[in-house]
């Protein structure tokens, strides 16, 4: 399958027409100033993966779409207040492809818009139609996610990029971060569809596997679209994680594989040595030149191999299908 169509596939999906109906119908335009600013953070040009997620796994345990929906539109309250805090903390202020929360409304009211997304998705939960018990598991489940991401989120700001004579983190710590960072949520969204779908104690298992490695995928091939991509087509700065001196994926690999010389340079560079754009020119150089760009793209793939090999044990092969597709997804995107 193309990249087109795989992209078609999962954006044009039924399942996302329905997700972002949702999202309208829930915050129309002519709400007041906290559901403008609300409505301008969820119905952005994101494909909506993890209210996908959740869905796609409740119906592959034998779940009801609609039943489910509210829980979907939960999960992104939840990845939606991330990114503004996100924006926020890392100072971006463009996020796909256009001006971020912060930079349109001001951070003081992207601040609160985080944060009331986060209380409203307890209340978008306690509308599922499922039995009460599974709400309170699924509950359980989000915030446990949520937490793991916050716990990622620190944990990231005390890795150590590789310095003169020190190997830094590395790529142990870093895994455990996306881990965390990216792969709670994924997980939580799956696990959660699968428990309001009625499924068992396996199968929401089997989609918690899945999470997890499609999780890692997706940050991993993050992290690679600076080196992949042009900017204007990711949405979002390459500069970003140049600017926070951050080592992420491709940048290890090249530190793990290149000789003394390859290293220095990214130790420079990392030391804040060089404005961003000159940062990430550098950096580019030095990933290409050590095969971490293709050694980064063969992990996310397997990742996404790992990902997909336990689905075939899900009752509803139309939807775990999906769930593939969502796996393959993760790294053959533009942003």
């Amino acid at each position: 399958m193309t990249t087109d169509a795989l992209s078609h596939e999962v954006a044009a999906s039924p399942v996302a027409a329905e997700v972002r109906r949702a999202l309208t119908e829930r915050w129309p335009a002519t709400g007041e100033h906290l559901d403008e600013i609300s409505r301008y953070a969820l119905l952005s040009p994101g494909k909506l993966l993890r209210p996908l997620l959740l869905v796609a796994s409740a119906e592959a345990v034998g779940g009801d779409r609609e039943a489910v929906m509210p829980a979907a539109l939960a999960v992104e309250y939840l990845h939606a207040a991330t990114l503004v805090h996100d924006d926020i903390i890392d100072g971006d202020d463009t996020r796909r492809g256009r001006a971020s929360v912060h930079a349109r409304y001001g951070v003081p009211a992207a601040i609160v818009i985080g944060d009331a997304l986060i209380i409203r998705l307890f209340g978008a939960l306690a509308e599922c139609a499922a039995p009460e018990a599974d709400i309170v598991t699924a509950v359980r489940m989000l915030a446990r996610a949520g937490e793991d991401l916050c716990r990622g989120q620190v944990q990231e700001g005390l890795l150590v990029p590789p310095g003169p004579g020190t190997p830094g983190s590395g790529l142990t710590a870093y895994l455990r971060v996306a881990a965390l960072k990216t792969g709670a949520l994924f997980r939580g969204a799956c696990q959660a569809g699968a428990v309001l779908g009625g499924g068992t104690v396996g199968e929401v298992d089997v989609v918690a596997e899945f999470a997890e490695h499609t999780g890692l995928a997706f940050q991993m091939y993050d992290d690679l679209l600076p080196f992949l991509g042009d900017p204007a087509v990711t949405g979002k700065p390459g500069t970003s994680d140049a600017a926070n001196r951050r080592a992420t994926f491709p940048v290890l690999l090249a530190h793990r594989e290149g000789g003394p010389a390859e290293r220095r340079r990214i130790e420079r560079v990392l030391a804040g040595e060089l404005a961003p754009g000159a940062a990430l020119a550098a950096l580019r150089e030095v990933v290409a030149a050590t095969g971490a760009l293709e050694l980064g793209l063969a992990r996310a793939r397997e990742e996404v191999r790992l990902a997909k090999s336990g689905l075939g044990v899900l009752p509803v092969a139309e939807a775990a299908g999906l769930l593939g597709a969502m796996a393959e997804f993760a790294v053959r995107r533009d942003r």
